[in-house]
């Protein structure tokens, strides 16, 4: 493996960490970030890790007006002989190429994306929360930096990681959530841009969700834009149905996200020899088997949460409480062997896991 060449400028001073006590999603970040440039005709360049500081962007940029911007997140963990672990990244790095490309933006190195990411968590090592339900977010985006205000994509651009200690990303944690199911706003099509992993995405989503909130739910469940009928999936998960001893999810579309976290469960129940389909799914269905007293468990997948279970559907004001509001055995069972697994606190039948090797870091 060629070593990627990386300029390491160490910060002078370093931040108070966060009490890992009282973690909030987000709103934490390490002393350092990577950076690397594109411009067209040169190809990637300039890697580096500097001080985390503000960015210093031309106004007219393009990513501020045309959107062109993708990101991805994982996480580090740390386990308790000290290792630090990263679940499944590669397929992080793919999924973010495949939302370049459709984005018109220039795919990275997947290898060399790995090792500056790896040489930055080591670097941060001493950031990464040991308690339960904590963990290192990391969060790779590319940003158009052009300054040129005309639709067209980009000549130059930014390859940026970030890190930030995280703790729960819903104040439920494991509990249930509750979710409201959308019947006015359309988030994504089939041939949108639905499945790629652009900010742009979550922008249409912040109406619903600021009504759901509003309404005392935590998330909204989309609803195909066409026929406004088949489930999709919740604003930052997949979503998964437990109906009479089958589990089922929507099939991959082109209008929602591959979720890592979602592959990952479907294998692991595969592995359980659980009966799984990837099917459209109907609320009418999913109504139906309510009804009929066989909807099990609903749960959400995602790279944040791990799993979501859910204890409420509210369809056009028909409540379903699931499970009694309570979280199901699957669920619990999805999240504890996953936690544990990206945690080196169970084995790793799969071969999911990276573990960082410190020789791979240049921290002087």
């Amino acid at each position: 493996m060629t070593r990627l060449p990386i300029e390491i400028k160490l910060s002078d001073t370093r931040k108070e960490k966060p009490n890992p006590n009282s973690l909030i999603f987000g709103r934490s970040f390490t002393d350092h970030m990577f950076i690397a440039d594109y411009e067209e005709g040169k190809g990637w360049r300039r890697h580096r890790i500097v001080p985390y500081a503000p960015l210093q962007l031309d106004p007219a940029s393009i990513v501020f007006h045309y959107g062109q911007t993708v990101f991805e997140g994982l996480k580090a963990y740390r386990t308790e002989d000290g290792t630090i672990k990263l679940f499944r990244p590669q397929e992080n790095m793919k999924r973010l190429n495949r939302s370049l490309e459709r984005l018109c933006m220039p795919k990275i190195d997947e290898e060399a994306a790995l090792q500056a990411l790896t040489q930055l968590i080591l670097i941060e090592k001493d950031w990464i929360p040991t308690l339960p339900d904590t963990s290192l977010y990391i969060r790779p985006f590319v940003i158009a930096n052009e300054a040129f205000l005309g639709v067209a994509p980009s000549k130059k651009y930014q390859f940026i990681i970030i890190l930030s200690p995280v703790g729960s990303y819903y104040k439920e944690g494991i509990y249930p959530v509750k979710i409201l199911v959308e019947n006015e706003f359309v988030r994504a099509v089939k041939g949108g841009t639905g499945n790629a992993k652009t900010a742009g995405n979550y922008a249409a989503g912040l109406k619903a969700q600021e009504v759901a909130e509003q309404s005392g739910y935590s998330q909204v469940l989309w609803l195909d834009g066409i026929e406004r009928k088949y489930v999709e999936e919740v604003g930052s998960m997949n979503i998964f149905f437990k109906i009479n001893g089958e589990v089922i999810t929507p099939a991959i579309n082109g209008s929602i996200l591959e979720g890592i976290t979602r592959k990952s469960v479907l294998e692991m129940l595969r592995h359980w020899n659980i009966p799984v389909s990837e099917r459209k799914i109907s609320m009418d269905e999913i109504r139906n088997a309510y009804e009929k007293g066989q909807l099990e468990e609903v749960f959400g997948t995602g790279t944040a949460a791990v799993i979501s279970p859910v204890g409420e559907l509210n369809w056009d004001g028909y409540k379903m409480i699931v499970n009694n509001g309570e979280t199901g055995q699957l669920s619990k069972r999805l999240y504890e062997n996953l936690s544990q697994i990206q945690k080196g606190q169970m084995e790793d039948p799969f071969g999911w896991v990276m573990e960082l090797k410190s020789d791979l870091a240049r921290l002087a």
